[in-house]
């Protein structure tokens, strides 16, 4: 059975900020999913191949072929931050 404590938990590891009243409605909405996917672990599957998509699907990439690419200028054209070359972005890992 899921827990508001779990919700909490999730809603923390994915940086959410929730109500009270959010919290209740998540708590129970997510309980019902979670029951959804148990019945379905109930189901019987002997014989049944595993598949990644419900229909048959073949490689729907387009072909990779050598374009010219966009001028640097045209590229950093609207970038809030560059130095001429690239794009420039906070640090994330530290110094």
């Amino acid at each position: 059975m899921l827990t508001r404590a779990d919700v909490e938990k999730v809603a923390l590891l994915a940086r959410l900020r929730l109500s009270e009243s959010e919290l209740e409605t998540l708590t129970g909405q997510l309980a019902q999913i979670v029951g959804y996917v148990d019945q379905l672990a109930e189901v019987n599957t002997d014989g049944v191949e595993p598949m990644a998509h419900a229909v048959e699907v073949t490689n729907v990439f387009a072909e990779d072929s050598v374009e010219p690419s966009l001028p640097r200028e045209a590229a950093l054209a609207n970038a809030p931050r560059h130095n001429g070359r690239g794009y420039l972005v906070p640090a994330v890992l530290g110094e």
